[in-house]
């Protein structure tokens, strides 16, 4: 199947690499289908890319190799609804937004995104209960390093 997409172009996709959301995505309810496209082959960093709007690209961050200590209790309904168990884990990917400098890039850890890749099916959850952000600074060393108010 084709796909086109207006940061990727015309991009030739199988079934199996279709993310199917039921529910869809918080602030895109209408788009149930995307394509998970890696950025690199050991890159922290890919796109979920939907089939329908060639527009619509989400920059995604596997949490761990930047978070270790990020974590979230997946209650047993949703582990249900997703099909996953331990023979079929989940992948977890957080949705970052990178402003003037990727320094400045910050993900939303409150609203993870869960996807079973054996069935081809993932949701966007919303935690609850929780002190995490939604604007969490992904490199706050960055800022740290930065000159100080009043310096040179």
């Amino acid at each position: 199947m084709k796909i086109e997409s207006t940061r990727f172009g015309t991009l030739e996709v199988t079934s199996e690499q279709i993310i199917r959301f039921p529910h869809g995505i918080p602030g895109f309810l209408d788009e149930k289908a995307f394509v998970h496209l890696p950025h690199d082959e050991n890159s922290p960093f890919s796109f979920l890319q939907s089939t329908a709007e060639a527009d619509l690209s989400f920059l995604l961050v596997e949490p761990f190799s930047f978070i270790p200590e990020y974590e979230f209790v997946l209650g047993d309904e949703m582990a249900g609804e997703l099909e996953l168990s331990e023979e079929n884990p989940p992948q977890v990917f957080l949705i970052g937004t990178v402003r003037e400098k990727i320094t400045d890039m910050t993900v939303n850890l409150l609203a993870p995104i869960v996807v079973n890749r054996n069935k081809g099916i993932g949701r966007q959850i919303i935690l609850d209960k929780t002190e995490y952000s939604i604007r969490h600074k992904l490199f706050p060393e960055a800022q740290a390093q930065g000159t100080p108010e009043g310096g040179e």
